[in-house]
């Protein structure tokens, strides 16, 4: 499995529901809080092409997204290919 990068903050229900289906897929995962981060917010920015809500979620090198492009690759399903890769 690569790995998998999610930027977050504290009481953020995207973030909760990203990681809860990442989860669901027993995929561990690396959590970064960017709460009060000014410095790893920007980090994360750059590294997400300018997007800058939370979550922003990577799979090995590839930016997923946020949570709606998350869930989306699980409708299609894309997610599991890309968590076994």
């Amino acid at each position: 499995m690569p790995p998998i990068t999610i930027y977050t903050k504290m009481y953020c229900p995207y973030c909760d529901a990203a990681k809860n289906l990442l989860r669901r897929k027993n995929a561990d995962f690396e959590e970064i809080s960017v709460d009060g981060d000014a410095a790893g917010q920007r980090a994360m920015a750059q590294r997400a092409g300018g997007r800058s809500t939370v979550p922003q979620i990577f799979i090995g090198a590839t930016h997923v997204g946020g949570c709606d492009d998350l869930h989306a690759l699980e409708r299609a399903g894309e997610l599991d290919p890309m968590l076994s890769a």
